[in-house]
């Protein structure tokens, strides 16, 4: 079968395809062909590591957390039905060698989750960790339960900074599935497209706009959840529009450190909250899976260009082509068709 694989750590010129054996399943595994992978920031940085060379956790990797396929094969202990099912996958290689882009995968059967048949490939291989990212921004706020489900964030605002990526698109998503009331920040006029195609309630142009008095109007008692992309640049205008008792939920990077007015944070009960998707608690990883699972069956999660998600395909002899888009911010979600 045909797969991506690095043995070092560097650029896209470490990719190689090569031809290697179909995997078999272990206990409690299923076997995966997989049709896409979906491409995450997280997995060109994990390719890239510390700098060229560094050492790598498996002397041959496989990049990519995210795909869909068809399952082909079951390990011992998997119910004989899941044979022939279509599957959504989230992350195939945490801590494990072998993620999406090859043909075949023998994966741990509950990271692998039915698809239903009205869900395209495309959509099943964009969900993993941008669904379950937006899933821990939107309930790590101490009034919620850790669950998203229809009325579960009725009442509250939530602010999405970056409403067209990946993660801001899976956001908006959840949340109006959720009953939120969603504003979102975007840079561009076809940003601002994307994000209304998506359903914010209110999307602003902070290039264009004042930001903080557009927000403070829509909500005046202040913004219950922000899902933050950039903490260091948008550090003021958090603090302009957060409201009591409320949540700054960051789940990416755009500087090593950010400043926190104490005092401010401290009267308003304000709490940051850090969110890495891998390291997250295994309960509230099974919970976001279910709910993502949930909305996906309510038909609330779409991508494409129609739904303000615009698709970006490849081919897997083009993975490093992909990797770089995703490096260079390609606006919308990369993926490879693996079995083209």
């Amino acid at each position: 079968m045909r797969a991506i694989v690095y043995r070092e750590s560097g650029d896209t010129n470490v990719l190689q395809l090569i031809d290697r054996p179909e995997p078999s399943p272990s206990a409690g595994e299923v076997l995966v062909r997989i049709a896409v992978s979906g491409v995450n920031p997280t997995d060109w940085r994990s390719r890239r590591g510390t700098k060229p060379g560094a050492p790598l956790p498996f002397a041959e990797i496989v990049p990519n957390q995210d795909g869909a396929g068809t399952v082909v094969g079951l390990g011992e202990g998997v119910d004989p039905a899941r044979m022939g099912q279509r599957v959504w996958i989230w992350e195939a290689a945490y801590q494990r060698a072998n993620g999406t882009a090859q043909e075949i995968i023998a994966l741990p059967q509950d990271h692998a989750v039915p698809l239903p048949d009205f869900a395209t490939w495309d959509l099943g291989a964009s969900l993993g960790i941008p669904a379950l990212t937006a899933h821990r921004c939107l309930t790590v706020h101490e009034q919620t339960d850790g669950r998203l489900y229809p009325g579960s964030l009725e009442g509250k605002t939530v602010l999405i900074a970056g409403g067209a990526g990946a993660v801001g698109h899976a956001a908006i998503e959840l949340a109006l599935w959720s009953g939120a009331e969603v504003i979102t920040t975007v840079s561009t006029p076809e940003k601002e497209r994307l994000a209304a195609l998506a359903g914010a309630h209110h999307v602003i142009n902070y290039r264009t706009q004042d930001a903080a008095k557009a927000i403070n109007v829509i909500a005046s008692n202040g913004v219950d959840i922000i899902v933050e992309v950039a903490p260091h640049a948008n550090a003021d205008l958090d603090q302009a529009i957060i409201g009591r008792n409320s949540v700054v939920a960051v789940y990416a990077s755009d500087s090593e450190t950010v400043s926190i007015p104490i005092r401010a944070s401290m009267v308003a009960n304000v709490r940051f909250q850090y969110v890495m998707v891998y390291t997250v608690p295994t309960g509230a990883k099974r919970q976001a899976v279910a709910d993502v699972q949930a909305a996906l069956l309510a038909g609330a999660l779409n991508v494409g260009q129609e739904a303000g998600l615009p698709l970006h395909h490849f081919s897997l002899s083009q993975t490093a082509a992909a990797h770089q888009a995703v490096e260079r911010a390609a606006v919308g979600k990369v993926l490879i068709n693996v079995g083209e």
